[in-house]
C-alpha cells in the first residue's frame, strides 16, 4: 500500500497539473470508488462540476484537492489506486473508476483502480481537514508536528514498536515499508516493547522515519510493481535503496548477516538478527 512518500510524489504532480483549474464534467464508473460518500457516485460527481481546485493537501496516506478554498475531494489510493493526468482523447480505461474533465480543455484527471481499496469522498467544509480523517496524527513531514507530544504518546505504549508505528493515531504516514527501514537505521527490533524504549531512543527513530521517507521521496517512492506510479504513470526507484524490507537472505549492509523475514499482523517484517537483536 502507498505510504507517506508514495502519497505525496502524486499530491505533487496534481498540484503542478490541476490546481487552479476548473472542473467541467465528472464522472464515477464504479460504486466501489465512491462507497464512503454518503450521496453515493452520482452526487459525488454533480458536486465536483464547476469546482475550481485551488489547492492540493496531505495527511499521512491520505491526499485531497480544495475546491473553491472551503470543500474537498478526498482521496485514498488503498493498495493499487492511482491518480493520473491523462489526454482527454484517450478511451476509457480498464480499471478506469473515476474521470475529470476541465474547463480549459486540457488533460484529463482519471483515478484508475484494479483491486478496488481506494476511494473517492466529497466533504463539504473539509479544506483544512476533511472530517472522515480527523482521527489521523500529524506526520513528520507537518510544519506543526509535535515530535516531543509524539515521542510521549509512543512511550506510553506497551506493545511492540513498529506497531506503534503503524498506528496512523499517533503518528501518520508510516507503513510497513518504511517501518522496516527506519527500525533498521536505529537498530532496533519491531517487537521491542515501545514503553522500554528511552524518550531519546524513540525520537531518534521517528528522525530514522523522516530520513528515510525524504529518500524515498527524493526518488519518486517505491514500486515493486505496476500498481503504484505517479501522475505520469512513471514508477519509483526506492525499492533499489532499501536496507530491510524484501531482503530476506540477502547480507545486512551494516554487518553483512543475512536479513530474516518474521511473520508480523497477516504482513511480513524484515531485520537484521545482529543488529536488531530482540530484546
Amino acid at each position: 500500500m502507498p505510504e507517506l512518500p508514495e502519497v505525496e510524489v502524486v499530491r505533487r504532480g496534481l498540484d503542478d497539473h490541476v490546481r487552479g483549474r476548473t472542473i467541467s464534467s465528472a464522472v464515477v464508473r464504479h460504486p466501489r470508488a465512491a462507497r464512503r460518500h454518503v450521496g453515493g457516485p452520482e452526487d459525488l460527481a454533480a458536486r465536483m462540476v464547476g469546482a475550481t481546485v485551488t489547492e492540493t493537501a496531505r495527511r499521512g496516506k491520505y491526499l485531497w484537492l480544495i475546491l473553491d478554498g472551503e470543500d474537498a475531494l478526498l482521496a485514498h489510493l488503498g493498495m493499487s489506486g492511482q491518480m493520473l493526468i491523462t489526454s482527454p482523447d484517450l478511451p476509457v480505461a480498464a480499471h478506469e473508476r473515476a474521470r475529470f474533465t476541465f474547463t480549459d480543455g486540457g488533460h484529463d484527471l482519471r483515478f484508475d483502480d484494479q483491486r478496488t481499496f481506494g476511494h473517492l469522498l466529497y466533504d463539504e467544509g473539509g479544506a483544512v481537514l476533511p472530517s472522515p480523517i480527523a482521527h489521523i496524527a500529524r506526520d513528520p513531514f507537518d510544519p506543526l508536528f509535535d515530535q516531543p507530544a509524539a515521542v510521549a504518546r509512543i512511550k506510553a505504549k506497551k506493545t511492540g514498536i513498529k506497531r506503534v508505528l503503524l498506528d496512523q493515531t499517533v503518528v501518520s504516514g508510516i507503513g510497513n515499508i518504511y517501518a522496516d527501514e527506519a527500525l533498521w537505521v536505529a537498530k532496533v527490533h519491531g517487537e521491542t516493547p515501545a514503553s522500554s524504549l528511552s524518550k531519546p531512543r524513540i525520537s531518534a527513530l521517528i528522525d530514522a522515519a523522516q530520513e528515510v521517507m525524504a529518500a524515498a521521496l527524493a526518488q519518486g517512492g517505491t514500486s515493486f510493481d505496476s500498481l503504484y506510479v505517479d501522475v505520469a504513470g512513471s514508477s519509483g526507484y526506492f525499492a533499489r535503496s532499501l536496507n530491510a524490507y524484501g531482503l530476506a537472505g540477502q547480507p545486512c549492509a551494516r554487518c553483512g548477516t543475512p536479513i530474516v523475514r518474521e511473520k508480523f499482523m497477516n504482513r511480513s517484517s524484515f531485520s537484521c538478527p545482529v543488529c536488531q537483536r530482540k530484546r
